[in-house]
């Protein structure tokens, strides 16, 4: 069973940076093969995509909000995603997921992903 733990949320001032971690679990050897991504959801909104990433992390797809701004990786040595995070905005804030197993990275859709995290909060202040 594929478990997800995210970590590294807090809070910061706009212009500020942060790097959130997710630790899998449950994948042996084959963590590298699996498509992973970052999704977000602020207060009355809907989940959105952030960044999927596949290929072995060869490949990436950033939503436009972020592009050029954050930037998904993976340690699949230690089975871990990242998302560095940075000229942060108030507009970031948000709770953050990480997402796992999904067949259609550059779609970014939340309907894509089979396996959550319980959210890490990411809150922005001006």
């Amino acid at each position: 069973q594929v478990q997800l733990a995210e970590s590294g949320g807090g809070s910061v001032k706009a212009g500020g940076s942060l790097r959130l971690s997710c630790a899998a679990s449950g994948y042996g050897y084959t963590y590298s093969n699996y498509c992973m991504g970052w999704f977000r959801q602020a207060p009355r909104k809907e989940r959105e995509g952030v960044a999927t990433i596949y290929n072995g992390g060869a490949t990436t797809y950033y939503a436009d909000s972020v592009k050029g701004r954050f930037t998904i990786s993976r340690d699949n040595a230690k089975n871990t995603l990242y998302l560095q995070m940075n000229s942060l905005k108030p507009e970031d804030t948000a709770m953050y997921y990480c997402a796992a197993h999904c067949g259609s990275p550059w779609l970014l859709l939340k309907t894509d992903f089979e396996y959550w995290g319980q959210g890490t909060q990411v809150t922005v202040s001006s």
